[in-house]
C-alpha cells in the first residue's frame, strides 16, 4: 500500500476535504493530541497511481492556500485501514450523548443519557471535532428545551451519520441526512443500523445541477464551511422549519456568514465557540 501524505494546520484540514478532487481516491486525516499539526493522506494500493495522487493533493493544497510538503511511502496493507482507531476513544460529547468505538466495550452511562456506537471508516464525524461537538451540543440543548415540539431532523453533509443518529435516539421522528460522497452515506447508512435507528440518508450535495426537493424540517444542521453556507443560504433556508444549525465555521468569518442568513429571515439565539471554530443556532424570524 502506497502513502501520499502531508502535515498541515487544523484550520485548513475542512477546506481541504471540500475542495478535494481525486475520483476514487480517499483523503483522510489525523492528529495525536500531542501534535501541533493534522496529518492529511491518500492510501492507494496501486503503485502506477502515485503521480495521480500527488498531483490531486497538491491541487487541492493550492486551492484553500496551505504550502506543505508532500512525502511518499509504503505502508503495511491493514494500516490504512485502521489507522483513525487511534485516535477515536469514547467521549462524552454533551449532557445526554456519549459517543464511543464500536470496537471498545460499552461505556457506563447516567440516566437520560445515550450512546451512538460508530465507526466513522473514512467518513468525516466522530465527535471528536470541535464542529461536530458543537451540532451535537446544541441538537441535544434544543432538543432538551423543545422536547416534542421539535420532531423531524435534517442533516447536511452527514458524513459517519453521527448527528442524525443522535437525533434519532434522543426522540426526533422523521430524521434526514445526505452527503454528496457516496463513502460517507454508505458509512451513515451502516452507523445507523448498527445503533437500531431508522434514519434516511441519501447522496446529493448543495448547488448540484440535477436539484432534488429537500425535506423540511423543524431542525436542520449544516456542518460544511462558511464559505459554502454562505454560496448556498439560499438553497438551505427554505428547509428550517423552525431551527437551523450552521457549523464548519472558523470564528473569524462567523458574522459574514451569519448576516448571510439573517439577510434572508433568519435570527441568532445562541453561538458556541471551541477551539477555532464557531457553531450558530438560528430561527426563523417567522416562527417567533
Amino acid at each position: 500500500m502506497t502513502l501520499v501524505y502531508c502535515s498541515i494546520p487544523e484550520q485548513f484540514v475542512n477546506p481541504l476535504f471540500e475542495v478535494f478532487d481525486g475520483g476514487d481516491l480517499i483523503l483522510s486525516s489525523y492528529r495525536a493530541v500531542e501534535a501541533s499539526l493534522t496529518d492529511v493522506q491518500i492510501y492507494f494500493p496501486e503503485a502506477q497511481r502515485l503521480d495521480e495522487a500527488r498531483k490531486a493533493l497538491a491541487d487541492a493544497l493550492e486551492l484553500v492556500g496551505v504550502k506543505a510538503e508532500l512525502k511518499v511511502r509504503e505502508v503495511p496493507d491493514d494500516d490504512w485501514v485502521y489507522a483513525y482507531r487511534r485516535h477515536f476513544t469514547t467521549e462524552r460529547a454533551s449532557e445526554h450523548i456519549v459517543v464511543h468505538p464500536e470496537w471498545e466495550a460499552l461505556p457506563a452511562t447516567k440516566p437520560g443519557e445515550i450512546v451512538i456506537s460508530l465507526d466513522p471508516g473514512l467518513a468525516f464525524g466522530t465527535g471528536k471535532h470541535e464542529t461536530t461537538k458543537a451540532c451535537l451540543k446544541l441538537i441535544d440543548k434544543v432538543r432538551t428545551r423543545e422536547g416534542s415540539r421539535v420532531d423531524s431532523f435534517l442533516d447536511m453533509g452527514c458524513g459517519s451519520g453521527i448527528l442524525a443518529i443522535a437525533a434519532k435516539k434522543l426522540g426526533f421522528g422523521q430524521v434526514t441526512g445526505f452527503d454528496v460522497d457516496a463513502e460517507a452515506v454508505a458509512a451513515a447508512v451502516a452507523n445507523a443500523s448498527k445503533n437500531a435507528v431508522a434514519a434516511a440518508f441519501f447522496k446529493y450535495g448543495l448547488g448540484s445541477k440535477t436539484r432534488r426537493e429537500l425535506p423540511k424540517a423543524d431542525l436542520v444542521a449544516a456542518n460544511i464551511l462558511g464559505p459554502l453556507l454562505i454560496k448556498f443560504a439560499g438553497e438551505i433556508v427554505p428547509t428550517v422549519g423552525k431551527y437551523l444549525i450552521i457549523s464548519g465555521i472558523l470564528t473569524e468569518i462567523y458574522p459574514e456568514v451569519k448576516a448571510a442568513f439573517e439577510a434572508l429571515g433568519l435570527k441568532e439565539l445562541e453561538n458556541l465557540t471551541i477551539g477555532e471554530w464557531t457553531t450558530g443556532l438560528l430561527t426563523s424570524t417567522a416562527g417567533l
